[in-house]
C-alpha cells in the first residue's frame, strides 16, 4: 500500500497496488462516488453526458395509467417521447391545459393527473406522434 497525492485537491489518499487489473476505486469518503470509466468525481465527470443521452426508442409514445405511490390516485403517464427539457415541458403544459388538470414532468415522463388516456392518445396522434395505450 502506498500513499498518493490528489492533484486537484492536494489531499493524500491510499492507493493499493494489486496484481488484479480489474480493481478500481469506486467510492471515497473524501470525494464521494467515482465514475467507472474516467475515474473522476461524478459531479466533475465529462463522460456522464454520453450515458444520459436520450434512449433509443421504437418511435411509439405510450400512454398508461399508474397509481403507485399515490394512495390510489391515478395519473396518466406519457413515456417514449424523443424530447428533452423545455420541449417536453411545453408539450406537458399544452396537454395539461387541454385536459384541464395538473401534472408534472419527471425523468422524461409526463404525468397528467387523472385518467385521461383516451383523450391523450387522440391528442398526441393529432400532434403527429404515434401514440397508443399501454398497460391495463
Amino acid at each position: 500500500m502506498e500513499f498518493a497525492l490528489n492533484k486537484t485537491s492536494g489531499q493524500k489518499y491510499r492507493h493499493m497496488k494489486n496484481s488484479d487489473d480489474n480493481s478500481r476505486l469506486v467510492y471515497s469518503t473524501e470525494f464521494g462516488n467515482i465514475c467507472s470509466s474516467c475515474s473522476k468525481q461524478l459531479a466533475k465527470c465529462k463522460c456522464k453526458n454520453k450515458k444520459n443521452s436520450l434512449p433509443k426508442e421504437d418511435g411509439i409514445v405510450r400512454v398508461q395509467r399508474s397509481t403507485k405511490g399515490r394512495k390510489g390516485k391515478g395519473v396518466s403517464q406519457i413515456c417514449g417521447l424523443a424530447l428533452e427539457g423545455n420541449q417536453l415541458k411545453d408539450l406537458a403544459k399544452k396537454l395539461k391545459q387541454k385536459c384541464g388538470t395538473g401534472g408534472t414532468v419527471k425523468n422524461g415522463v409526463i404525468e397528467i393527473q387523472g385518467d385521461h388516456r383516451d383523450f391523450l392518445v387522440n391528442e398526441l396522434n393529432t400532434l403527429g406522434y404515434k401514440a397508443k395505450k399501454s398497460g391495463g
